[in-house]
């Protein structure tokens, strides 16, 4: 089915593009994620649509969007308290939609976008009135440490968050791979709600080496039935 475009309005005067992409299959899943994109690239990327569509496919619908700084068509990301506010105002949008409404309500995104999401999740007090309460968090590729830099405060707010989240890391993850991911979850006090999911030979978009034998494509089906499989298994 043909992805779905739509503006979100917000108080100031700049809309945010977002895009719905309807589940197929028989029995779609009552579950609608919202997903934000990394800090390089927007909800039009390659990796963006793959997984609109891939996830759609498998039942549970997916909107993405872009942040402002990504509307402007600006490199600079915005700072995390204007991010944090345009993925409310999408929240709040997409959760009062009367498709929505009887949904359970995920939000998640790659990279920075993951990262966004956790925020939202750690800040339950912020939630958007009027909107189901939050059902869960998926990260695709935790960016637990900058390559080149210093591990920074990425981490402490996660205990926080109480929902069932899940971080999907490529085992060739430059920005923290599985292992060093859940030795943070466990130094930061964060609880059982999370799991992590590998990507075996995956960097940091989840993509592995032509020696490794494997197909992208494979790769790719398989780390989205993986995150459809978690998500069902939520009732």
């Amino acid at each position: 089915m043909t992805p779905q475009h739509f503006d979100v309005q917000r108080d100031s005067d700049l809309a945010l593009p977002a895009t719905w992409y309807r589940a197929t299959g028989s029995a779609p899943e009552p579950a609608v994620l919202i997903l934000a994109h990394g800090a390089g690239a927007g909800r039009s990327s390659p990796f963006m649509v793959a997984y609109g569509n891939g996830l759609a496919s498998l039942g549970v619908d997916v909107v993405t969007f872009d942040f402002p700084y990504m509307a402007r068509q600006r490199r600079l990301p915005d700072r995390a308290p204007v991010l944090e506010d345009a993925f409310r105002a999408v929240v709040g949008a997409v959760g009062t939609r009367e498709d929505f409404i009887r949904h359970r309500l995920l939000i998640g995104g790659k990279s920075m976008g993951g990262r966004m999401a956790t925020h939202l999740a750690a800040a339950p007090d912020r939630w958007p009135d009027n909107v189901a309460p939050l059902a869960g968090v998926v990260a695709l590729g935790y960016p637990l440490v900058p390559p080149g830099r210093r591990a920074g405060d990425r981490v402490t707010h996660l205990a926080a968050i109480t929902v069932p989240t899940l971080i999907v890391q490529g085992t060739r993850d430059v920005f923290g791979d599985p292992d060093e991911v859940r030795a943070a979850l466990k130094e930061a006090g964060a609880g059982a709600a999370f799991t992590v999911q590998e990507v075996s030979g995956g960097d940091h978009s989840f993509g592995v080496l032509k020696s490794s034998g494997r197909e992208p494509g494979a790769v790719q089906a398989d780390t989205q039935a993986g995150i459809a499989r978690w998500i069902r298994a939520l009732h």
